[in-house]
């Protein structure tokens, strides 16, 4: 690892069963001066592979959810920036020159990437996934993610946050069963975080939402574009949100008490 410098990078990466994609992941970020995984109990190779890779290894078995997880790796870092990736992101060539010189200047505190995600070995130009610009990279001091269970953020003091040209690759569903799986963990996760918060839905909301989402994002995003995997990306959008609601519909009527 470089020496310690006020443009030191450390890259954070939580991990469960990602021994497919780490490899690759912290391949794509050798640049960076410090590499950190937080494992949260992996039964395949992970720890084996990241460890291998040179990134400095903390396995915890417990998982709070998205947010205080993140909130637990970014602790482990110790470098003036951080990068924020997921196992199955790629950082281009391209990028990691933008990332370098965005620091080098220090213009901004955050910055936003633009991110290329594949479906099934298609890239999806549309649907509403590009361009995706997702806060990723910015400075350690005073930032941290939102305690949320699912779809956290990265909470910074910018009031303006600058964006970066490159992609990220995003090879987040490699086959359907890849996207049922996560359908179902962020469903029941954003369910019961609403429900904790004391949220109440009705069917009719959820199916009003499945029926928008495949609108909004077929017609008004340009799904239509990209062709057959574009309708199927727009059509699992459409059950995610009303899966979303009808989790927390159940949730609900779970905890509803009849009049006596």
């Amino acid at each position: 690892m470089k020496q310690r410098s006020q443009s030191g990078l450390s890259v954070i990466v939580i991990t469960h069963n990602e021994s497919a994609n780490i490899r690759a992941c912290l391949e794509s970020v050798s640049f960076a001066d410090e590499l950190i995984v937080l494992d949260s109990g992996s039964s395949d190779d992970t720890v084996a592979i990241a460890s291998e890779m040179g990134a400095k290894v903390t396995v915890s078995e417990s998982w709070p959810g998205f947010g205080p997880q993140k909130n637990r790796v970014l602790a482990l870092a110790t470098m003036p920036w951080v990068l924020s990736l997921d196992a199955d992101e790629r950082i281009t060539p391209e990028l990691a020159v933008q990332i370098r010189k965005a620091i080098d200047c220090g213009e901004s505190v955050a910055y936003a990437i633009p991110r290329s995600t594949q479906f099934c070995g298609q890239w999806i130009r549309h649907c509403g996934w590009t361009p995706d610009y997702v806060l990723r990279l910015f400075q350690r001091q005073g930032a941290c993610f939102s305690a949320d269970l699912v779809h956290e953020q990265v909470l910074v003091g910018a009031t303006v946050v600058k964006k970066l040209q490159a992609p990220m690759l995003h090879y987040s569903y490699p086959t359907p069963g890849h996207y049922w799986r996560k359908l179902e963990q962020y469903s029941q996760a954003w369910a019961q975080q609403r429900h904790i918060r004391g949220q109440q839905t009705t069917m009719t909301r959820a199916v009003f939402s499945g029926l928008t989402a495949f609108v909004k994002s077929y017609i008004f995003r340009l799904g239509v574009l990209d062709g057959a995997m574009g309708f199927a990306v727009c059509t699992l959008q459409a059950q995610a949100a009303f899966g979303k609601y009808f989790a927390l519909y159940c949730l609900n009527q779970k905890n509803h008490k009849p009049p006596l």
